[in-house]
C-alpha cells in the first residue's frame, strides 16, 4: 500500500508512470457521533479501509475529513462545508492525480452525507473526459453481513454498525462507559415524519444523542467482520476499474 503524502516527488513520479493503475481518496465527515463515538468517526473509517487494499498498483491519497454536515450543526465540534464546496474541492483533487497519469480513482467514502455531492463530482469528471471516478462507502456492499450482525439493512448514525467499526480500527476512541447513554438518548431511525412530509431536517430534530440505532450492541469482533468484508469489495472494485482500458469507462460520443 502507497500513501502519496508519504513519497517524495521523485518517488511519486515514478508511481505514477510505471506501477500505479488506482489511486483511491478517503473521504468523511468530522461531526458528532454521540457521546460515544470520536467526531472524526467518518474519515476514521473510510481511511482504514482505504489503507486496507495492500497492493502495488493502487496509492492512497490524504483524507479529506470534513464533509457535508450542516445538518448535525447543534452538536458541539461538528464542522461542515457546503455541498457545492465540497463537490468542488474534492473533484479539483481528483483532476490533480489525473493530471499526473492516473486517471482510474476510488473515492471510498466514509458518511452518507458527501454522496450527493461526490456523484456529482465524478459525473462531472467523466463528462468533461478527465477521469473515471468511481464513489464508493465502505458500507454500501456488505452482502448481508449487516443484517447478519445488527438485524437492519444499510447504516444508521454512531449505532451498532459504527460502534463495531471504531472499536476495531480505534478502539482507544471509543467512550465505552458512554455507550448507554447514546442509546437512550438515541432515535430509532433516521429522520422525523409527519402526515407523510420529511420535517426532520437536523440531527437535533429526532435525536437527544445524537445517536440513531443501538450503539451497544456493537463491538470490535463485530467490527473485523465488517472491515474485513469492506476491504475486500474495495479490493474487487479496484480490480474491475484496473483491468478496464481508460476509453472504455469514459461516455458514448452523442448521436
Amino acid at each position: 500500500m502507497r500513501l502519496l503524502h508519504e513519497q517524495t516527488t521523485a518517488e511519486a513520479g515514478d508511481l505514477f508512470d510505471d506501477d500505479v493503475e488506482v489511486a483511491v481518496l478517503p473521504t468523511g465527515s468530522v461531526e458528532q457521533h454521540g457521546p460515544a463515538l470520536p467526531l472524526g468517526t467518518d474519515f476514521i473509517a473510510a481511511e482504514a479501509v482505504a489503507r486496507g487494499v495492500d497492493r502495488d498498483d493502487v496509492v492512497v491519497l490524504p483524507t479529506v475529513p470534513v464533509g457535508v454536515s450542516a445538518h448535525h450543526r447543534q452538536f458541539d465540534g461538528t464542522l461542515w462545508a457546503e455541498p457545492e464546496t465540497f463537490e468542488d474541492y474534492v473533484g479539483e483533487i481528483l483532476a490533480a492525480v489525473a493530471s499526473h497519469g492516473v486517471r482510474k480513482l476510488v473515492v471510498c467514502n466514509g458518511h452518507g452525507g458527501n454522496t450527493d455531492a461526490l456523484q456529482r463530482a465524478a459525473r462531472r469528471i467523466r463528462g468533461d473526459r478527465v477521469a473515471f471516478v468511481a464513489p464508493w462507502d465502505w458500507w454500501s456492499s456488505l452482502g448481508g453481513l449487516d443484517e447478519e450482525l445488527f438485524d437492519q439493512s444499510g447504516i444508521g448514525h454512531a449505532d451498532a454498525m459504527e460502534t463495531s467499526m471504531v472499536s476495531y480500527v480505534a478502539a482507544d476512541l471509543v467512550r465505552e462507559a458512554k455507550l448507554a447513554d447514546a442509546e437512550a438518548g438515541a432515535a430509532e431511525s433516521w429522520g422525523k415524519r409527519v402526515h407523510g412530509a420529511s420535517v426532520g431536517f437536523d440531527t437535533a430534530d429526532f435525536s437527544e444523542s445524537g445517536a440513531v440505532g443501538e450503539p451497544t450492541r456493537g463491538d470490535a469482533e463485530k467490527g473485523r467482520r465488517l472491515y474485513e468484508q469492506a476491504t475486500d469489495e474495495l479490493d474487487a472494485l479496484v480490480d474491475w476499474l484496473a483491468s478496464r482500458p481508460f476509453d472504455a469507462l469514459m461516455p458514448e460520443p452523442h448521436r
